[in-house]
């Protein structure tokens, strides 16, 4: 039985849904500022990203260069920055994943 006549408390909710935003927040920060890596051509195509996905830089090694095959040197650097975005969302994942489940069911929280 909840005491109060089977009513929340209010006071208290408003607390844990305070303290888990300000939780949801300061992962956010570290996610942006932390840096993941993807490669492509076995290393020749390098892409940076942050924890959010914003691609942060993109080192191309000279040996994939062919000024007769740009298309190959394009597909590269899209697996590149893909491999970083995925390891960029997996980093969400575990930053993120035990906040959205406290946040789950609350209104207004976009999980």
């Amino acid at each position: 039985m909840i005491p109060g006549g089977g009513q929340p408390n209010m006071q208290e909710i408003l607390q844990q849904a305070q303290k888990m935003q300000q939780d949801l927040a300061a992962a956010q920060e570290e996610l942006a500022a932390t840096e993941v890596d993807g490669q492509s051509g076995g290393g020749l195509v390098k892409a940076t990203v942050n924890g959010s996905g914003e691609l942060r830089g993109l080192v191309i090694d000279p040996k994939a260069v062919d000024p007769e095959d740009t298309e190959t040197l394009a597909d590269l650097v899209i697996a590149a920055v893909q491999a970083a975005n995925e390891n960029a969302q997996q980093l969400q994942q575990e930053k993120l994943g035990p906040l959205a489940q406290g946040l789950g069911g609350m209104p207004g929280m976009p999980f």
